[in-house]
């Protein structure tokens, strides 16, 4: 969130949620007490574990979570190890209905609640359920539709639907589900950005020019236009409407001027973000900490750690609080100069500080250990995220399963599937296909198939590369059977998850040679080749 502060005269500073920001490198991640912390991970794992889809969630959840111990905390942690651990969809809705039907006084469904399970079927692309979900919380809690559920819905929709579709369920939101709510230029706003964040800016001017006549478009709406533009890498056409922005009267504004300074600083031009940052205070539009952030990230692009590091050190000077996004890009600035060492020492200052590590913590500092330490300082810094219980998010371990598998230490992706099992996820696809191929590379062949066997089990499809690498080596060995049990557990999946293209859709027939040819002929397409 962007931070506007008020001058100090003022006495006090204020935090504001703007509509619009900056996408903000790390956001400080609240840590639950030790104890509601495992509850979190029982029930994610309970979740998880739960056989889809032979046997309904709900007397399953009822025996082990009594309604009278559901908490607006728990629920909600719970939907985000689901969504972060790519869980199957259906049993995440599942759990957020159970919440809906046993709330009491001591507990009432959250918008945040809401919009984790609306994000997690419109990921599945499962729209039909989602509209499902509105028209039910339309009329038993209509308080969670917010401007954010919407945003969250349509912008899935945009990405997999037409222009044409999107315009329609715009309207569909209006008229059936924000039902009683007349919209207004917010609600513009956020049908823009569903565009913006797509990076489909043809369409977003299009909606802009049919409808700005009826909703007034305000200094937000051409924000929000310059940031999808800033998104395209296109730092010409930001220019261009930015311009265009004065030249139909709107003002800038901090976010307009920290829009701008990210576009120049993610293309290297780092003297270009200084001068729009002078500029802004020339003009007496105050930066904000993400003004400071994204300059000591643009800083560390153009290698000049000097710089970053006097922008971190002025900080305080300018009335700011540190925050662990600040850490972390500075901590990527020190990476991208190999200054490893640095890096680690921002670490333990974050420690000594009690600010905490984050997912772009690590991943950052994974990034720069396996580039100058290789597996050994990617080892030691795994085993500590490991101790301190930190669950990271897929980019994180997608990387981390890549670089134990091309480093022939399959055994260290093993342990990290298990790892993450434990805590009650389930990795996403892409980890196991390279996990899959790592281990059936080294003769561990029983251990893909189960971490294979885990996935389906756990209601989620195997993708086609993974599936036709474990079929290979499976048919070698001569193990017929372990292939005929996945191929009926995948098809049963099949009946309740339909898989999307890219999934694997089972077995030919497994005797005679054409499945030796159909095997030979998908084994093109496989990492092996």
């Amino acid at each position: 969130m962007l931070l506007v502060r008020k001058p100090k005269s003022q006495n006090q500073i204020t935090q504001i949620s703007q509509k619009l920001t900056i996408s903000r490198k790390s956001i400080c991640p609240s840590h639950p007490p030790t104890e509601i912390q495992t509850e979190i991970d029982r029930i994610t794992k309970l979740i998880n574990n739960h056989p889809f889809p032979d046997h309904p969630l709900h007397p399953t959840l009822l025996h082990h979570l009594p309604p009278s111990s559901l908490t607006s905390s728990l629920v909600e942690n719970v939907l985000g190890r689901l969504f972060s651990g790519h869980s199957n969809g259906l049993k995440a809705f599942e759990f957020f209905k159970f919440s809906l039907h046993h709330h009491s006084h001591f507990f009432s469904p959250t918008p945040d609640s809401f919009e984790k399970t609306l994000h997690i079927l419109s990921r599945m692309r499962n729209f039909d359920k989602a509209w499902e979900l509105m028209e039910e919380i339309k009329i038993s809690h209509p308080s969670l539709l917010t401007l954010k559920s919407m945003s969250i819905f349509l912008s899935k929709f945009a990405k997999f639907q037409s222009f044409e579709d999107t315009l329609e369920a715009f309207e569909r939101i209006e008229n059936e589900i924000f039902v009683g709510r007349e919209f207004g230029v917010d609600e513009f706003n956020v049908f823009i950005r569903v565009f913006c964040t797509q990076r489909q800016m043809k369409e977003a001017r299009g909606v802009f020019q049919k409808m700005y006549s009826r909703f007034s478009p305000n200094t937000q709406t051409m924000n929000i236009l310059l940031l999808g533009f800033k998104e395209s890498g296109d730092i010409t056409a930001v220019e261009l409407f930015y311009h265009e922005m004065v030249r139909r009267g709107f003002k800038p504004n901090n976010v307009t001027y920290n829009i701008r300074i990210d576009a120049y600083c993610k293309k290297g031009c780092f003297s270009d973000g200084l001068r729009l940052f002078e500029e802004m205070e020339r003009v007496n539009c105050l930066p904000t900490l993400e003004t400071i952030t994204t300059l000591i990230h643009g800083a560390g692009v153009a290698r000049n750690i000097f710089r970053a590091r006097q922008l971190f050190d002025e900080i305080p000077v300018r009335n700011f609080r540190i925050d662990i996004g600040v850490y972390n890009a500075l901590m990527s600035s020190f990476i991208r100069a190999a200054d490893v060492n640095s890096a680690i020492g921002l670490m333990d200052e974050m420690e000594e500080k009690h600010i905490g590590h984050d997912n772009v913590t690590y991943h950052t500092m994974f990034l720069g250990l396996k580039r100058s330490n290789g597996v050994e300082g990617v080892c030691n810094l795994y085993e500590k995220m490991v101790r301190k219980n930190f669950v990271p998010k897929t980019r994180t371990v997608v990387m981390l399963m890549k670089f134990f598998c091309e480093n022939r230490r399959p055994d260290l992706g093993l342990n990290l599937w298990n790892y993450l099992v434990e805590r009650g996820c389930c990795p996403h696809g892409h980890a196991l296909d390279l996990l899959v191929t790592g281990l059936c590379s080294h003769g561990m062949m029983e251990e893909a198939y189960e971490c294979s066997k885990q996935v389906v089990e756990r209601g989620r499809h195997l993708s086609e590369v993974g599936f036709r690498v474990l079929e290979r080596f499976l048919l070698q060995a001569g193990e017929t059977d372990k292939l005929r049990k996945l191929d009926q557990m995948m098809k049963r999946l099949q009946t309740v998850v339909p898989p999307s293209r890219g999934h694997a859709l089972g077995l030919p027939a497994l005797t005679g040679s054409s499945s030796k040819e159909h095997t030979k002929d998908r084994l093109l397409y496989s990492p092996l080749h």
